[in-house]
């Protein structure tokens, strides 16, 4: 049996997104209960030359609002980067769940062998096939960009772990 390209990109972004925003919910408990201000997690890093958390959610949410829509051949969301609050990126990662979950299974019929399009840089493109960006593509930067938000919150004291990350905690 062929698993559908729906069931491959729509449910696990939309599961993994969830499960995001389940881990900011915490961060959030956490520094209330350590008393401090949520919106010191939107500028730690892991090291100096990384992203800061701020961008690993707009990353994240990018790579599966851009990848639904490039696989459904749909118009691609312009996503400003403009949250500077830790509430700012929940009501993104909400915004991205909500974008996702509007996708049909239709719209993913064929998507394994068509064409997608994307850029890699500023002067430069890439095509795929379907299959091939989902797995060797859209996949491997979303999941570096979430594992590497659940890694700042849980370096600087939230209690998550790989559990929670995965959603069966």
């Amino acid at each position: 049996m062929k698993i559908s390209m729906h069931a491959m990109s729509h449910d696990v972004f939309k599961k993994a997104l969830t499960q995001l925003l389940h881990l900011m919910e915490k961060g959030f408990a956490n520094a209330k209960a350590r008393s401090f201000d949520p919106n010191v997690f939107v500028g730690l890093r892991l090291a100096p030359d990384m992203l800061p958390f701020s961008k690993q959610i707009q990353l994240v949410s990018d790579f599966a609002a851009k990848g639904c829509a490039r696989l459904t051949h749909s118009e691609v969301p312009s996503t400003p980067d403009t949250e500077k609050t830790f509430d700012e990126l929940k009501q993104r990662l909400a915004k991205t769940i909500d974008y996702v979950s509007s996708f049909k299974p239709a719209q993913f019929e064929g998507a394994d062998a068509r064409d997608v399009t994307f850029p890699a840089g500023p002067d430069r493109t890439i095509t795929m096939k379907g299959q091939q960006f989902l797995s060797a593509f859209s996949f491997p930067n979303f999941y570096f960009h979430a594992a590497t938000a659940h890694g700042i919150l849980r370096h600087n004291g939230v209690e998550i772990g790989k559990r929670d990350f995965l959603g069966v905690a």
